[in-house]
Order: C-alpha cells, then sequence, then structure tokens
C-alpha cells in the first residue's frame, strides 16, 4: 500500500498543469485503490476553484507506476487535443535518465525495435518487424557516468524518447542485457529479490512542448532522486 504523498505542482495556468509524479504512485486509479496523481490533481482543482462540480483534467501521456518525474495534464479538452497531436507529430520532447546494469558498448547510439505488448502479463517484449500489432520503438541515448560497485558495472544514462511505447525504455535496455537498477520485471538480477521494489533507475527528467494555448515553448527540468541515482552520486563522488 503506497503511503499518502502530495503530488508536487511545478506550473498550473488555466490550460494544463505539469507536475512531478512521485515514484510508486499510478497515474490513474488502479486495482489497488492506492492514491493517483489524476485524483490527486482532481483535487487540488476543486479546492482551488471552490467549485461544485469534478473538473476536467485529463491524462495525456502516462508513466509507469514505479517511475517518478515529469508528467503534463491538460485542464481543458482542446489543451488535451493539442498536447496528443504533439506527441503524435513528435513535436513533443520527452527526455530520462537512467540507471541500468552493465556496461554500454558505446557512449552514445540509437535503439530501434519493435515491440508487441502481451496485456494478459502486462509485459512487452522485443519482436520481429512485421509482427502482427507489433509497434516500432526507437530511443536514442547518451552516456552520463558508469562505475564499478558490489553489484556490478552500473551505468547512468540520458535517454531521449522518440517514441512512447509501453514499458519501452526498460524492454528495450533490458533485452540488450542492460536491465534498469530495481526492476522486478525485466531486470533478471532484481526478479529474484523478496524486496518488493516501488521504484527504478528510472526518472523523467525533462519535458518541452508548445502551450496548448500561446504557442510558446516550454521546457521544464527536474533532477532525478531515488535509490538508483543516490547510489551514482555517492559511489561516483
Amino acid at each position: 500500500m503506497v503511503k499518502k504523498k502530495r503530488v508536487p505542482i511545478i506550473f498550473e495556468d488555466d490550460a494544463i498543469i505539469v507536475c512531478e509524479k512521485p515514484a510508486g504512485m499510478p497515474v490513474q486509479s488502479d486495482h489497488t485503490r492506492d492514491l493517483d496523481v489524476l485524483t490527486t490533481l482532481k483535487h487540488h482543482i476543486f479546492e482551488e476553484q471552490a467549485g461544485e462540480e469534478e473538473p476536467y483534467l485529463t491524462v495525456v501521456h502516462r508513466l509507469d507506476r514505479p517511475v517518478g518525474g515529469l508528467m503534463v495534464l491538460a485542464k481543458t479538452k482542446e489543451a488535451a487535443a493539442s498536447l496528443s497531436k504533439q506527441i503524435q507529430e513528435f513535436e513533443f520532447e520527452k527526455n530520462y535518465q537512467a540507471v541500468v546494469c552493465g556496461n554500454l558498448k558505446e557512449d552514445f547510439g540509437t535503439f530501434e525495435d519493435y515491440l508487441l505488448k502481451n496485456g494478459k502479463t502486462n509485459k512487452t517484449e522485443v519482436v520481429k518487424a512485421g509482427t502482427p500489432d507489433a509497434k516500432k520503438a526507437e530511443l536514442d541515448y547518451e552516456l552520463i557516468d558508469c562505475i564499478e560497485t558490489k553489484e556490478g558495472i552500473l551505468t547512468w544514462v540520458l535517454v531521449i524518447l522518440h517514441t512512447g511505447r509501453h514499458h519501452q525504455i526498460r524492454v528495450q535496455f533490458a533485452s540488450r542485457g542492460l536491465g534498469l537498477y530495481g526492476d522486478t520485471k525485466y531486470n533478471p538480477a532484481f526478479q529474484k529479490t523478496k524486496k518488493k521494489y516501488t521504484e527504478i533507475g528510472l526518472y523523467s527528467t525533462r519535458l518541452s512542448f508548445l502551450h496548448p494555448v500561446t504557442g510558446e515553448r516550454m521546457t521544464f527540468k527536474t533532477e532525478p532522486c531515488g535509490e538508483a541515482f543516490e547510489k551514482m552520486d555517492v559511489e561516483a563522488f
């Protein structure tokens, strides 16, 4: 059960809310009935407006439950349509920082794969091009740091996401033997642990998009936090 957490608001106006999602909190209500980002922010708007009706607020992109970091939500249908269109047309920029187990072969590069989601297991796998229902996934990565620990080599990377597939970053790195630190779903090194992780070495660190009303380019940045990133900082310095 996730304890009650505040959702920090980074920016808000009449069209959008940019927030920092806590790791371990679901974006929307799920079977656990734990407090979620959408409900928390709806309560915030309701209290601010002192209205009698439930405010409009919708999710336009998602973060996996174990992942923390920046998100933007739309407060109007028009804003939601604008942001969704930017995502579809690759005008919406999403950058992550990740800690993976193992060594990268190159300091920077591109991963291109076809991914297929299994709805029954809620897992995604890399498949051959042409597989029915598979979707192309693409990201760029750049090395930030690499250290030797008692648990083996850990690598800190910047990830520039070009597509938003289910568990994309986790799957694409894991398929290359570079599972994310703390990921009990895709990293074999953590699948046998008895500890139930609520966060992994992945953080949404930068968003950049056109404001749905003014058209102004807006960019938001935050530094990652959590066990994996604290380990990198402590070990590296």
